[in-house]
């Protein structure tokens, strides 16, 4: 992990996360407006712990990972956002083994704390050298959609799955 990394913007504070995290982090992830288009159902504790122990692990293993994004006047869990190596085929024309998700609190969504947090974490992660990162997101999913185009990621493929067509975007550094 790395310890004392912190990102700050005007509004928010992006950390790696820590044990004190995972409540919040559950309770996100119960919500049936954020899991709506990642799996969509509520995620039982136990894949909620799995979950946390590999944003945890990532940091650890690859020196990068989620972050925890906090509000900075509040303190309070917006979410998590950030890179990840899952090992999942993203398709032929991805060609990128990172890729960048994000998660926010359903009372957050609608307000740039994606923008403003993925901006952040773009701007660290740029530096590590990893030039062409990846994401995979539900077609429906049309706010993320949305953020995914404004931190310059580009659709680049289609893939057919169990909950519909997920759409397959790159960036460049």
């Amino acid at each position: 992990m790395r310890e004392g990394l912190l990102l700050e913007t005007d509004r928010l504070s992006l950390r790696p996360p820590v044990a004190a995290d995972f409540e919040a982090m559950r309770q996100m992830f119960c919500d049936p407006q954020v899991v709506a288009h990642i799996g969509g159902s509520p995620l039982p504790r136990a894949d909620a712990w799995g979950r946390f122990q590999r944003d945890v692990g990532h940091w650890t293993l690859e020196g990068f990972g989620q972050f925890t994004v906090l509000e900075k006047a509040s303190g309070r869990y917006l979410g998590k956002l950030g890179h990840a190596r899952f090992l999942r085929d993203l398709g032929p024309k991805a060609q990128a083994e990172i890729e960048m998700t994000w998660t926010l609190a359903s009372g957050f969504h609608g307000q740039g704390y994606g923008t403003e947090a993925g901006r952040a974490a773009l701007g660290w992660f740029d530096t590590r050298g990893i030039r062409r990162t990846g994401c995979i997101i539900a077609e429906a999913n049309l706010p993320s959609l949305r953020l995914a185009e404004k931190l310059g990621y580009r659709e680049v493929d289609r893939l057919a799955g169990e909950g519909g067509s997920r759409i397959v975007l790159v960036r460049e550094a």
